[in-house]
């Protein structure tokens, strides 16, 4: 098993791309030369470089390194002041600071440098032997054992994994991956500290089925060590396995009640279990023991809007962006909030971080988004969509996207599930009715219909679950995704291989692991996971009795509501007009599919028409779900209940007309979106399937 993975394609495909090849052949001469003790030499060189490339990472580390050795310390401390500023969070450029600060004999300074460093990395054995001498010179015999035997830890290690480790902790994401699998290949496959890093660069990457195994079989080897099993418990999380993170997070939490790391976890994974209330005290407690921690004012500011707090978490976010001037989802979640609006002096200060030198990947495309929703509020239409395109660019360049993997998908699907296949497989499946599935796209209106729905005394809302989506995972088998043809075949083989058993048991496991996410107390539930339109199949044969719901949107309005939408995790098709158009005629057309060989199964609601007879479209709703009519559901902006996603400041408003034609603002930059959707962009039913 371990074997297959190592020999699996590196995992960092196009996403993290190392700097130009010419830069990295100039800083590795200055590199030589500071290897052979030449500093003067090197300290010139690097400063040409830095002229050239102004902001460069390693080279203004090398310039300070020279300095220091040069005895130009002063000198030094400033140029490691403009590192931090550009990079703060390169360990080394603190370990530089604590030789300054030893040169200059200021051991208090030096420590806390030196601190600094290996909490960025803990993978710097001079740092930890430093820290060692220094606590024992301070009279801290405690601290010193405890750098000690860091030291030792590292010392045992092989020296590819102190670099791999190393690269790591420092974002060189491409080459600690290429270190640690050519160890694994070539020197021992079963070593659990490589196997640990490569499930953190899958974590890291994104690659969560390959990391959750790989700490599978870490936890294994090493049950007792704290820090792999709280890693483990993450890629659960990540996974939406959020009762199994639970109960290993409480395991931790039982022999260290204290821990920072383990109580933020434990509030992450509540917040996935949609329980933001319970979540909310344990972010705020530890947030009294550090106040100045702008991701926990962020993780504050989302339960709080959830649980429709919005000045309190307007409050935390603003406290977010003071802290992190750069934090573009600080921005972005101001954005998402729909009706804010951005401030001039916000928007300046956006304006000038988006285009800082410094700012990285994600806080540029998060203020990009941010920009294009400021200014669309403003009504400079030509900006705001400058700004949405570059948000759009930027995030697809770390996507792993293939439309043509659903492209390929919707075909077999097509070809697989015919009436007769349905026919075939007549009984199969659990009993219940209990579910009600909203599927479509994102921006639909399909978080409106859950609240129309929850609105009912009958129904109980969720939120966007992962459990279908991970049966089908779990049928595909592991991802490779080079090879999506293979992953899809193997989906279907799957499939049909199920006999009536099984696809019984697959849907009383369904109902069983959904009970975390509802109380059980009303007889319907909601679904709302959009993607879902492509496992209706699955669906009609685990769960023959569930409704489903298509909310549609018009074409324009829905893709272009998507391409203005920055999403925390998934939806990759999103970020490119033609991707989106391409994804919206498949929608249609594997809608149409369903509605021939499941005749009756699906109702469809067009969001325009609920909008303009919201009265006739509830009715209708309730109807196919077999409810009776309640007043509740046409005041669903009443319903007092948590809503996970970006709609949940709108459908806290009765309903309106007012993004059915916000797309018509940017018509004039959106002729690719028009070609690829053909006659769906005029609302035109397509003739054909592709």
């Amino acid at each position: 098993m371990l074997a297959f993975f190592c020999a699996r394609p590196p995992m960092n495909a196009t996403s993290l791309d190392p700097a130009a090849p010419s830069v990295n052949a100039k800083a590795q001469r200055v590199r030589g030369l500071l290897e052979r003790g030449e500093f003067a030499q090197a300290l010139a060189a690097a400063e040409t470089l830095r002229k050239a490339v102004p902001g460069h990472r390693d080279t203004l580390y090398m310039i300070a390194v020279c300095q220091r050795f040069l005895k130009r310390v002063p000198e030094a401390l400033v140029t490691l002041a403009e590192l931090e500023r550009l990079h703060p969070q390169f360990g080394r450029l603190f370990q530089e600071r604590g030789y300054c600060y030893v040169a200059q004999r200021n051991a208090e300074s030096a420590i806390q440098a030196f601190e600094h460093a290996v909490r960025l990395n803990s993978a710097l054995p001079a740092s930890w032997n430093t820290l060692e001498a220094l606590y024992r010179f301070a009279g801290r015999p405690s601290e010193a054992e405890r750098a000690a035997a860091q030291t030792q830890r590292l010392a045992a290690l092989p020296s590819e994994l102190i670099a791999a480790e190393g690269m790591f902790a420092e974002g060189d994401i491409v080459e600690s991956e290429q270190i640690v699998r050519q160890f694994l290949q070539t020197k021992d496959p079963l070593d659990v500290n490589a196997m640990w890093l490569l499930a953190k660069i899958g974590i890291k990457l994104n690659i969560l089925d390959d990391a959750e195994l790989l700490l599978q079989s870490v936890v294994s080897m090493k049950p007792d060590e704290q820090v792999v099993r709280h890693d483990y418990v993450i890629v659960l999380a990540l996974r939406h396995k959020h009762q199994r993170a639970m109960e290993e997070i409480l395991k931790l939490l039982e022999t260290d009640p204290t821990n920072r790391a383990f109580r933020t976890t434990r509030a992450a994974i509540l917040m996935g279990l949609g329980k933001h209330d319970e979540a909310l005290p344990i972010y705020q407690g530890i947030l009294a023991e550090t106040p100045h921690d702008a991701d926990l004012h962020l993780s504050i500011a989302h339960a709080l809007k959830t649980l429709n707090r919005t000045q309190e978490a307007i409050a935390s976010y603003r406290a977010a962006a003071t802290i992190r001037p750069s934090y573009g989802e600080a921005y972005w979640s101001f954005a998402n909030l729909k009706k804010y609006r951005f401030t001039d002096e916000e928007v300046a200060r956006m304006r000038a971080e988006e285009s800082a030198p410094h700012v990285n990947l994600p806080d540029r495309y998060h203020l990009c988004f941010a920009l294009g929703k400021a200014l669309e509020d403003r009504g400079q239409y030509p900006e705001s969509f400058r700004y949405y395109q570059r948000g759009n660019e930027l995030k697809r360049s770390e996507t792993r996207y293939k439309p043509a993997s659903i492209e390929y998908n919707k075909r077999l699907l097509q070809a697989t599930f015919s009436k007769q296949f349905f026919e075939a497989r007549r009984g199969s499946g659990g009993d219940s009715a209990a579910p009600i599935f909203i599927v479509g796209l994102p921006r639909s209106g399909s978080t409106l219909i859950e609240q129309i729905l929850s609105s009912h005394s009958q129904v109980e809302g969720t939120m966007e679950l992962a459990n279908i989506p991970r049966l089908v995972q779990d049928l595909q088998g592991r991802d490779n995704y080079d090879s999506y043809k293979q992953f899809w075949d193997q989906y279907i083989e799957s499939l049909v291989a199920r006999g009536p058993g099984d696809l019984k048991r697959d849907g009383e496991k369904y109902l069983a692991d959904t009970l975390i996410y509802r109380s059980g107390r009303k007889p319907f539930f909601t679904d709302k996971n959009p993607n879902n339109f492509r496992n209706i199949g699955l669906l009609q044969l685990i769960l023959p009795n569930a409704r489903i719901i298509d909310a549609r949107r018009g074409a324009m309005a829905c893709c272009f509501s998507n391409f203005k939408q920055l999403y925390a995790v998934g939806q990759e098709f999103t970020y490119s007009l033609e991707d989106l158009g391409n994804y919206y005629r498949c929608y249609v057309e594997l809608m149409q599919h369903w509605d021939r060989v499941l005749p009756g199964k699906v109702l469809r609601v067009q969001h325009e028409e609920l909008v303009e007879d919201l009265d006739s479209s509830v009715r209708r709703i309730l109807e196919f779900c077999e409810l009776e009519f309640e007043p509740a559901c046409l005041e669903f902006y009443k319903t007092e209940r948590r809503i996970h996603t970006v709609s949940s400041e709108q459908v806290r408003r009765p309903v309106n007309r007012e993004g059915i034609d916000q797309w018509r603002h940017f018509e004039p930059w959106l002729g690719p979106l028009k070609e690829t959707l053909g006659d769906l962009a005029n609302g035109r039913p397509l003739t054909s399937e592709r």
